[in-house]
């Protein structure tokens, strides 16, 4: 079968939820037996989001392969259960500096480069090259129409329809249908001055997902259709929900899944299952118990800054038959209060970079230590336990400083090996998926269930190899390392009901219908304490 494609677009405003939109049409395309892809297209200069503050781009979601990427591509996979890869996400920095790179080895023969070929060349390059092998490819392209820094983009995918066959790709606009409370009514001018933008362009859209906090009539329908030019039905409702998950089912029971592949003439491979994702649903929102789980960050004003993190809890707190009831602490604090977390029953210290917000962390591994209060620490969060241990149990006097403090020569956290020889060029992280030999008579390894494990990094500071005798003499047990390279991968305290803490990421791939076993046991030691206190 010839590849097909799908545009996602957005209009009006951003953050409409263009990303679970196309997470959840090619899970429903993918649960009809048909291979799905997804791709987004992020309109900024930047290379990758790697760089950039938190509170202005939300998480970096790491790929498997290394990929340092936009958080949608959390929500391809969640939804999915399909890998994405480095190649799922481009930025307008990559195809510029590509075509740039190009044009000074003398490729184009001393052509003027413009956007038009060039540019837009590229963009429908990566477009085919990540649908190679694909029945369907999923392409969500960032921002709103009439960006100036989306038009390329806009272009490109216009062009596609002329390279490829109309009848081989089709455009969704997500768009706001708001409620003017005043008036009492909904308004659909701001889709219809979307949808002539867009065909200024030379895109007409097939389908046109609205977003309201109010339930859509019929009439609205009827007159989005008449002034929009699309077909009745092919006028999708997508109301506020509590739960994202119910999106997938949203979309199935005004059966988009049908309207898109009969619009593509593509013959699935088996009706629409997705019996599992029902009933999961329906059981997340009759769970009435309650898990409060503090999670003590740096970026706490920003909830998308700990995307990947909220979701894992999620899925482990509903395996668990729990709710979780997030307690957003901002790590400076807990330096001189640390009993802010005494209402919690677990505490969650995140990743994160730079001195800012280091002691609070430390702060919140110690007292959760010390108060027997389950902890789960991921990245940072490892660092911030290990050098809390070596300072109250090692009395170490290289630990009383941070990783950060250059004036500590051998800190318990230092740089990796080849950050040292790279340090004045900004050096690199280690980055993606690598393996970790858990221990027999750990906690780690009776969660995972096998002693081989791979989990995805992002970090560029490891646990001191000169002070893991030390520790392990005092009581800190190693509870897996990386096979290869020896060096630390997770720690636990075992004298404590949960304490275990991660140099890798696991969050990263947790699922709703497979919840990750460090999430999992976690969220069951923080429902034991719960129902301990209740008593």
């Amino acid at each position: 079968m010839q590849t097909r494609y799908i545009f996602v677009l957005g209009g009006v405003v951003s953050s409409l939820g263009k990303g679970i939109a196309s997470a959840s049409i090619a899970m429903l395309l993918s649960r009809m037996g048909l291979s799905v892809t997804l791709q987004k297209f992020d309109p900024y200069i930047n290379i990758d989001p790697g760089t950039m503050n938190p509170y202005q781009h939300g998480e970096v979601f790491v790929t498997s392969d290394g990929g340092e990427t936009d958080l949608d591509l959390g929500y391809y996979e969640r939804f999915t259960g399909i890998n994405m890869t480095k190649n799922n996400n481009t930025t307008a920095g990559q195809v510029y500096n590509t075509i740039i790179e190009k044009e000074r080895k003398g490729e184009f023969l001393g052509d003027t480069i413009q956007v038009i070929p060039h540019i837009t060349d590229e963009i429908k390059r990566k477009v085919k090259f990540v649908g190679t092998g694909f029945d369907v490819v999923v392409t969500e392209i960032g921002g709103t129409v009439g960006d100036i820094e989306s038009l390329p983009f806009l272009e490109a995918i216009r062009q596609l329809a002329l390279d490829l066959g109309r009848e081989n790709v089709l455009y969704i606009l997500v768009t706001l249908v708001p409620y003017i409370e005043s008036a009492g009514e909904i308004k659909t001018k701001p889709t219809q001055h979307s949808v002539h933008r867009i065909r200024e362009i030379g895109i007409q859209p097939d389908i046109i997902i609205c977003r309201s906090e109010k339930h859509i009539s019929d009439e609205i329908k009827d007159k989005i259709s008449l002034f929009c030019n699309v077909q009745k039905d092919c006028v999708i409702e997508a109301p506020n929900v509590e739960n994202i998950y119910e999106v997938p089912i949203i979309f199935a029971e005004q059966k988009l899944h049908y309207i898109i592949t009969g619009k593509m003439s593509i013959d699935p491979n088996s009706d629409l299952e997705i019996s599992d994702w029902n009933t999961l649903v329906k059981h997340a929102n009759e769970i009435n118990s309650v898990v409060k789980i503090a999670i003590a960050g740096k970026y706490t004003k920003l909830k998308d800054a700990y995307k990947s993190v909220l979701a894992a809890i999620t899925h482990a707190s509903w395996a668990n038959d729990v709710k979780p009831e997030i307690i957003w602490t901002e790590s400076d604090s807990l330096v001189e209060n640390p009993d802010l977390l005494d209402e919690a029953d677990a505490v969650l210290v995140p990743g994160g970079f730079g001195l800012r917000g280091m002691e609070g962390k430390v702060a919140a591994a110690k007292y959760a230590r010390e108060n027997k209060i389950p902890y789960l620490g991921l990245c940072l969060g490892l660092h911030a336990a290990t050098i809390s241990f070596s300072r109250d149990i090692c009395k170490l006097e290289g630990a009383q400083s941070t990783e950060f403090d250059k004036k500590t020569p051998h800190p318990v956290i230092d740089l990796l090996p080849q950050q040292k020889d790279l340090k004045k060029m900004g050096g690199t992280m280690r980055l993606g998926h690598y393996a970790c030999l858990l221990f027999s008579g750990t906690k780690s390894l009776d969660l995972y269930g096998t002693n081989i494990v791979y989990e995805r990094h992002r970090h560029r500071f490891e646990v001191n190899s000169k002070y893991i005798d030390i520790l392990k003499k005092n009581g800190l047990v190693v509870a897996g390392i990386n096979p290869d390279t020896k060096l630390v991968e997770i720690i636990e305290i075992h004298d404590h009901p949960f304490y275990i803490a991660t140099q890798f990421h696991p969050e990263f791939q947790s699922n709703p219908l497979k919840p990750h076993p460090l999430f999992k046991g976690f969220i069951r030691a923080a429902k034991e304490r719960s129902n301990e206190r209740k008593r």
